[in-house]
């Protein structure tokens, strides 16, 4: 199983123990409403710095294989050329 999925799976996790914490809460509706709101925006901000790691990272991998490719063909190219 991959990091990724096995990331989602725990934060999907969270956010349903979190929901279901808040909903079964007893505070009034516009409070517990607030809550799941804001517990919403921590959680979007979670995952869209999350994504960005992720983004960056496979564009780094990508740079060093693209750079790898390059670098075996220059040298394959002058072997072939001799």
């Amino acid at each position: 199983m991959s990091a990724g999925k096995v990331l989602l799976g725990v934060l999907a996790g969270v956010s349903a123990g979190a929901l279901l914490g808040i909903l079964f809460a007893p505070d009034k509706g516009k409070v517990t409403r607030e809550k799941i709101s804001h517990k919403g925006e921590e959680y979007a901000g979670s995952m869209k710095k999350k994504f960005k790691e992720t983004r960056d990272n496979i564009a780094e991998k990508y740079d060093k294989v693209k750079e790898e490719v390059t670098d075996y063909a220059e040298k394959h190219k002058t072997r072939a050329n001799l």
